[in-house]
Order: C-alpha cells, then structure tokens, then sequence
C-alpha cells in the first residue's frame, strides 16, 4: 500500500493484440530494458493469446512472469461466434478487445503499442488520460506506414532518420514526439542462432520468396504459384517460400487501403514433396529473423523484411512488379531499387542467374537506404526506447 509521502508508481502496459505474433519482437526487449533500469515501474503485459504471451516470453525469458504482471484479455463469450465469422474476413476482434477491455486500459498510465488499431482508446472518455507510445513495427517504404493519424500518439519511437523524415513531410506529426531508437526487432533477434543445415542439405544458394498479403500488391495472388513451379523445376536453387504470416491466415483478403478483394487458393501438396524447396505459412521461423539470416537471395513484392533481410549482409535482391506499378522514382517502392524488378515469372530464372552478378550494381544503393532506416550508436535500440520511454513518464 502506498503511504501518504510515497508517490504511486507509475503502471505502464505492453499491449499485443493481433491474431499473430509477428509483431512482437518489435517490442518486447523494451520490456526487460525497462525493468532493468526504471524498478519503480509498474509494467504489465497485456495480451489476447497463448501464442502472443508464449511469443513474449521466448523474447524476454521465461522468468518474465515474475518480474511483471501478464494478463490475457478476453472479450464477452456471446461476441466469439460473431468475431469468428468476421475475422475471417476483417479484423474485427482488435477492436472488440479494446473496448470491451477499456476499464482495465484506464488504469495505466501509459499504454506501448506496435499498431494504430489502440487510437481508439483515445475516444474512450475512462482513458483519456493514457499515454499511448507506438513504436514502429516495420522499416518499409509503403504508404501505409505513413498515416497521418500517427501524429495522435504521445510518442512515436522508429529505427532511422528515414522514417522520421517520411512522417514529417506528412505535415501531421510533431518532431518532438519523434525519437529515432533503432530497430529494436533486429536486435533482439540478430544473435539467436541459425542454421542452413536445419532446412537443406546442400550447399546451393536459398532464396527466401516473401510475397505479403496486401491484395493490390501482392506477387502471389498473380502469379505465386508459377513462382514456386520455376524453383520445382530448377534443382540448382534451394527455396524457403515464407510470406507474410498473415496470408494463409485468412482465405479472403481484404484491403482498405487499396479497396481490393482476394482470395487465396489452397497451396497445392507438389511443393511440399519437393526436396528444394521448403515451405512455412506462419511459424516463428517466418518471422524472427531466421530465413533473412540464412538466404542468399531475397525475391519479394511489398513487404518491409527486405530491410530486415540487408541489415544482416548485403545480398542479392529481386522485386516482383505484378500490378503494373510505374515505381520509379516513386518513395513508396524505394526498395524495388535493390535489385533487378520483374515483372512475369518467366523472367525468373534469367533473374536468379544473374542475381550474383548484377548485386554489384545495387551494392551502394543498398548500403545507403540501410544507413539511413537503422540507427546505430553505443547503446542497444532496446535501451535507447527505454530511456525515451522514462523521458515521457517522467512527473
């Protein structure tokens, strides 16, 4: 109990509320940072799964249940039949976790986000008072990581000068809520080992094909499984096929950015007999880091992992054009500029036998647009957000 001369600790949530877990590592190092240097927090870890609480722990160490409060929210169980039918479609229980969740939220003072679905706790008369500090849960170029309503967060931590200077020429986000930390998925994750043995055995280039979800954007809905026939063809190329862990989450994909509906076919069985090829619809793998350390050729549409994928070593790149973009020059595909663009899978194979050849060409590009998306310095990226943290709840 606190007595009258002592003043209340201040409570700080680490919400994950997502139907995946892929997002976790962009925060959950700030947690243990944090309690290693502010004990007098008060820090919960707010979750709606088993999988994102196991996912937590496999971050923060197992230990983690002593050291700060883990509770798993839940919603009415009248509303699961009706959550089940539409998240099949839309995320709708993102939502419903907030606010039917809203009396717990109101009781931190702060609240650390990796998504903007949580500004709605703002409209929530109870919490109000609640800092929300967002920290960017991806490095890419997409317009969507851009939004102006960002600018409605306490603080906005992000990996580089790149991104700070792409929310500023929104005109809708305040510099002074900014803090440029690193990439704090990249450190928690660049020293777990890896191994190439795990997945092959053979010394023969991987490449790790990673087409996201975003129905406009997609390479997979075109022409993904011509992809993967080019590699069943073609033994002199190991392949991980890992996309976005959300893609076979759902069979309609639904996209409100682009207004685009699709649906995703089943993967046919042929692949998965394939000694080459090796495929992972959502594990941790396809989302920890694992196959961007480990593949030697990066071939992808939309997705920011490209970044994760250099900031390890720089290799060949290859982008998928299968919506008719005119990108260049275009901020929003800056990445297309790494490697070669194709744009039918039939420019595949000429493309992955040149890849080697033709990174010399892409080297300094990519050298650069790393530079300028992951901050480096002296300290940990989990640390720099920690301390950015204790600044804003500082009485």
């Amino acid at each position: 109990m606190t007595s009258p001369t002592q003043r209340p600790r201040t409570r700080i949530a680490f919400l994950y509320n997502h139907e995946a877990a892929h997002q976790v590592a962009h925060s959950a190092s700030v947690i243990t940072a944090l309690l290693a240097q502010s004990p007098a927090l008060d820090i919960s870890i707010l979750a709606t799964s088993d999988v994102l609480i196991d996912a937590v722990k496999a971050i923060c160490g197992s230990d983690i249940e002593s050291r700060c409060r883990i509770i798993k929210l839940a919603v009415p169980a009248w509303h699961r039949p009706f959550l089940r039918a539409i998240d099949s479609i839309a995320p709708l229980s993102r939502v419903d976790y907030l606010r039917s969740n809203s009396a717990l939220f109101a009781s931190f003072d702060a609240i650390v986000v990796t998504e903007r679905t949580s500004l709605l706790l703002q409209t929530i008369p109870a919490c109000k008072h609640v800092k929300l500090i967002y920290i960017s849960h991806g490095s890419g170029d997409r317009s969507i990581g851009f939004k102006t309503d960002i600018g409605r967060f306490d603080l906005i931590l992000l990996s580089g000068e790149k991104l700070r200077q792409r929310f500023l020429d929104t005109g809708a986000v305040d510099d002074a809520r900014i803090k440029i930390v690193g990439s704090i998925k990249i450190d928690s994750t660049a020293d777990a080992p890896v191994s190439r043995q795990r997945y092959f055995q053979n010394d023969k280039p991987i490449v790790l094909y990673n087409p996201h979800l975003e129905p406009r954007l997609s390479s997979w809905y075109a022409f993904g499984t011509q992809v993967l026939d080019v590699f069943l063809g073609n033994p002199n190329f190991n392949l991980i096929f890992a996309p976005h862990v959300m893609l076979f989450q759902r069979r309609v994909q639904v996209s409100l950015e682009s207004f685009t509906v699709k649906w995703r076919a089943d993967l046919p069985q042929k692949y998965a007999h394939a000694s080459n090829i090796h495929i992972d619809t959502g594990s941790a793998a396809s989302a920890d880091m694992t196959y961007t350390r480990i593949a030697d050729i990066y071939l992808g549409d939309a997705s920011s992992q490209v970044y994760e994928f250099l900031s390890a070593k720089l290799r060949p790149c290859i982008h998928i054009n299968s919506h008719g973009a005119i990108w260049q020059n275009d901020p929003n595909y800056r990445f297309w500029n790494f490697g070669r663009v194709i744009s039918t899978a039939a420019e595949l194979p000429a493309a992955l036998a040149n890849a080697a050849h033709d990174h010399e060409t892409y080297r300094v590009t990519q050298a650069e647009a790393i530079n300028e998306t992951f901050s480096v310095t002296d300290k940990r990226p989990s640390v720099r957000a920690a301390l950015a943290i204790q600044d804003l709840l500082k009485p």
